[in-house]
C-alpha cells in the first residue's frame, strides 16, 4: 500500500470526520459505492458469524440438559463463555449496520444532489430511476437488518441470566431450574438466525442491484 495512500487514511481515521475519510478514499479512486459494497459484504460475514455463535451458545445450553453430575464451575464458565462471545458478536452487528447506515447516507445526499448537474434530461431521469431503485432496496436490506439485530436482544438476555444464575447457585438444582427456560431460549435463537438469514439474502440482492446500477 502507497506510503501517502496510509498517511490519508491515518489522518482521516484520527480526526473522525467520515466527510473528510470519504474524500480521501475517493482521492485514490475508491468511491462512495464501493465503500457501501464493502461495508455490506463486512455486515454480512458478521451477521454469518453471529448465527455460528449463536449456534455455539444453544449448544451449550443444551448440554445443560443432559446434565447428570459434574463440575459446576466449568458449566458455568462454559455457559459464561458463550453468553461473552455472543455479546460481542451481536455488537459487531450493530457496528457494521451502523457502518452501512453512515455511508449509505453520503451516498444517496450526493447521488441526489448530482442529480442537478446533468444537462441532458434523458440522463438525469434515468439516474434518478436509479436513485429510486437502489434507495428502495437499501431500505428493504437495513430494515431487515435490523429486525435480526433486533431479534438478538432477547437471546442475550436470557444467556446473560443463564450465567448470572448459575454465578451465584453452583448446584444441581440450578442446572435443574435453567432447563425450563431451555425451549424459549431455543425459540428465540431459531428466530434470530432466521431473520439473519433473511438479512443476508437481501444484502445479497442488494449488491447485485447496486453492481448494475454502477
Amino acid at each position: 500500500m502507497p506510503y501517502a495512500f496510509v498517511l490519508i487514511l491515518s489522518l482521516t481515521l484520527l480526526s473522525g470526520c467520515q466527510s473528510a475519510y470519504y474524500s480521501a478514499m475517493e482521492s485514490v479512486g475508491v468511491h462512495k459505492r464501493d465503500i457501501m459494497v464493502d461495508r455490506v459484504e463486512d455486515a454480512t460475514n458478521a451477521q454469518k458469524d453471529a448465527q455460528e455463535q449463536f449456534t455455539s451458545a444453544l449448544e451449550a445450553l443444551q448440554s445443560l440438559t443432559q446434565f447428570d453430575g459434574g463440575e459446576l464451575e466449568t458449566t458455568y464458565e462454559r455457559v459464561n463463555a458463550q453468553y461473552e462471545s455472543s455479546n460481542d458478536a451481536a455488537d459487531k452487528v450493530s457496528d457494521r449496520i451502523a457502518a452501512i447506515e453512515d455511508v449509505a447516507d453520503a451516498l444517496f445526499e450526493e447521488w441526489q444532489e448530482e442529480l442537478s448537474l446533468y444537462t441532458s434530461s434523458n440522463l438525469r431521469r434515468d439516474s434518478e430511476k436509479k436513485l429510486r431503485a437502489t434507495r428502495a432496496s437499501y431500505e428493504k436490506m437495513i430494515s431487515a437488518m435490523h429486525r435480526a439485530e433486533g431479534k438478538m436482544k432477547p437471546v442475550l438476555n436470557t444467556l446473560r441470566d443463564n450465567s448470572l444464575y448459575l454465578k451465584h447457585n453452583l448446584n444441581a438444582a440450578a442446572i435443574g431450574s435453567l432447563q425450563g427456560e431451555f425451549r424459549s431460549l431455543e425459540r428465540d435463537i431459531q428466530r434470530a438466525i432466521s431473520d439473519m438469514r433473511a438479512a443476508i439474502s437481501e444484502s445479497e440482492r442488494f449488491i447485485s442491484q447496486l453492481n448494475r446500477h454502477s
